[in-house]
C-alpha cells in the first residue's frame, strides 16, 4: 500500500477530535474537491510502498490506542481490509471521501467511519455515494466541510432528507479561511439543528495551517 505520511497527533476533527491517535495518511485519491488542503497526496506515485503487516507493526510500535487511517482516500488501498483485520485491537476511524460504499468495510464494532459529503463548492457532490447516507451508523460520523451561504443551504438539506442527525453524528465544518464559523453557528441557531455539531480543525489553530505531520 502507499504511505504517504505517518505520525502520532490529536485527531483535529471527528468524534475523537482533541484524542491522541497514530495516523496514517494513504496516497491516492479518487477526488479533486477545489478547497483541498491534501492535495500534496492526491497521487498514488508519491508514496511509500508498505505492506498492511508492515502498517500494523508501526501502529504497534507507537503505543496508540486509536488509529486514523486517511488520505488520499484510504478506501482505494487494495490490502485495506486485511491491515483492518489486523488491527482489531485498537480502536480505529477511517476518514473517507464519501464516494466509495463503506459496507464492504466494516469488518469489526471497533472499525467506525468519518465520512464526507463533497457539497457544491467542492466541485465533487456529484461523485458521492448515496448509499452511504443509508449505511452511517450512530457510532460513525458524517462531515460536511462549508466553504459558501450556498453549501450551508445544501448540507442542511441533506441532513434534513435523511435524518442524519436522528441516525448518526454530523458535523459542520468550515473551509479554513473561507467560510465565517460564527455564520454556520447563527443558521444553526435560526434552523434550530439542536443535534448537529460545529466543529473547528484544531490542527490549523494549534499548529501553521499548512504543517504537515500533524
Amino acid at each position: 500500500m502507499k504511505v504517504i505520511e505517518k505520525f502520532i497527533s490529536i485527531d483535529g476533527e471527528g468524534p475523537t477530535a482533541g484524542a491522541l491517535s497514530v495516523f496514517i495518511r494513504f496516497a491516492g485519491c479518487n477526488l479533486r474537491c477545489a478547497w483541498c488542503d491534501t492535495s500534496y497526496a492526491w497521487e498514488a506515485k508519491h508514496g511509500d510502498e508498505m505492506s498492511a503487516a508492515e502498517i500494523a507493526d508501526y501502529v504497534r510500535r507507537s503505543g496508540m490506542e486509536h488509529v486514523t487511517l486517511t488520505g488520499g482516500e484510504p478506501l482505494l488501498q487494495p490490502d485495506i481490509i486485511s491491515l483492518l483485520a489486523m488491527l482489531a485491537d485498537y480502536q480505529v476511524h477511517i476518514e473517507t471521501n464519501g464516494a466509495i460504499p463503506i459496507d464492504l468495510y466494516r469488518i469489526g464494532n471497533n472499525v467506525h467511519f468519518v465520512i464526507d459529503y463533497k457539497l457544491p463548492d467542492s466541485g465533487m457532490e456529484d461523485r458521492m455515494e448515496r448509499l452511504n447516507l443509508e449505511l452511517a451508523k450512530k457510532d460513525d460520523a458524517y462531515k460536511f466541510v462549508i466553504a459558501s451561504d450556498r453549501d450551508l443551504d445544501r448540507a442542511i438539506e441533506i441532513v434534513r432528507r435523511y435524518e442524519l442527525d436522528t441516525r448518526t453524528q454530523v458535523y459542520f465544518s468550515t473551509v479554513f479561511g473561507t467560510m465565517k464559523p460564527a455564520d454556520v453557528v447563527e443558521r444553526m441557531k435560526r434552523e434550530r439543528l439542536c443535534k448537529i455539531k460545529v466543529q473547528l480543525q484544531l490542527h490549523k489553530y494549534i499548529w501553521e495551517p499548512k504543517k504537515r505531520g500533524v
